[in-house]
């Protein structure tokens, strides 16, 4: 499509956040993965437009330290959960009453922990992520602070490496990132039950980056477990991907 417009706003603590959209209709707010932007996560496989052509206005966020949005160094401008009063912000910012709710790993569950504050989505889409990513949040903090903080200096082929690598190709800035790690917040078994929106637990059928998406939706009470082609990191560049979002939204 060639109607994608970029905008900012001023998010609850003044910081410039970015936000791109496509489309006209129902307004569906789509949050990307850690390392990523919009642009890598939704744009360049077209799934921003998959879902736009079935009557939607989709709008994707470039979280705080990640693509167009503000990168501050400075600790003091990551506070806990973070993300999720960002995407809050952008929401009350939108005047957004009636809208949905998609997340790719790290924005998954950054659209959990919107749910869990407050937000109100008619349907839901949480991608890439499992249970364990969702109760134990520092599972992975580890390898992603070896990773922001020792760079050039993995071995070829191994995890590190490979996540180097798609740091670079985001242009992501290591000295924002790392202060991501220290803003979740784990989500509690009685938090997830609170959750009525009808969800889709949409999976790689090869990914276990984030643990059990099938655990994860029988932690919901209203949700459905789907499992796409792919691991997590390939999935994404896969059109299944966009038409299970696309599916689900306009049933």
């Amino acid at each position: 499509m060639t109607d994608l417009q970029s905008h900012h706003f001023a998010s609850f603590d003044g910081a410039d956040l970015a936000w791109h959209e496509v489309g006209t209709g129902r307004p569906v707010v789509m949050l990307h993965g850690f390392f990523s932007d919009a642009d890598t996560n939704w744009i360049k496989y077209g799934h921003d437009d998959t879902v736009a052509a079935r009557g939607f206005r989709v709008i994707m966020p470039d979280l705080r330290a990640h693509g167009t949005s503000a990168r501050p160094h400075d600790a003091a401008a990551y506070p806990p959960d973070v993300l999720a009063s960002d995407g809050l912000a952008l929401i009350a910012h939108l005047g957004l009453t009636d809208y949905d709710l998609v997340g790719y790993s790290l924005g998954a569950r950054t659209a959990i922990r919107m749910m869990i504050m407050g937000a109100k989505p008619r349907r839901s889409v949480i991608s890439g992520m499992g249970y364990q990513g969702v109760i134990d949040t520092g599972r992975r903090v580890d390898f992603f602070r070896r990773v922001l903080t020792q760079g050039g200096s993995f071995e070829r082929g191994s995890p590190e490496f490979l996540a180097e690598a798609f740091l670079k190709s985001s242009g992501g800035d290591p000295k924002a990132l790392v202060h991501i790690l220290d803003t979740f917040v784990p989500s509690t078994d009685a938090e997830l039950a609170a959750i009525d929106r009808p969800v889709l637990l949409l999976c790689g059928e090869d990914d276990r980056d984030n643990g059990s998406a099938e655990a994860l939706a029988q932690a919901l009470p209203n949700a459905r477990y789907q499992a796409v082609p792919g691991n997590h990191m390939s999935a994404v560049a896969k059109p299944d991907l966009g038409m299970a979002i696309a599916d689900f939204l306009a049933a």
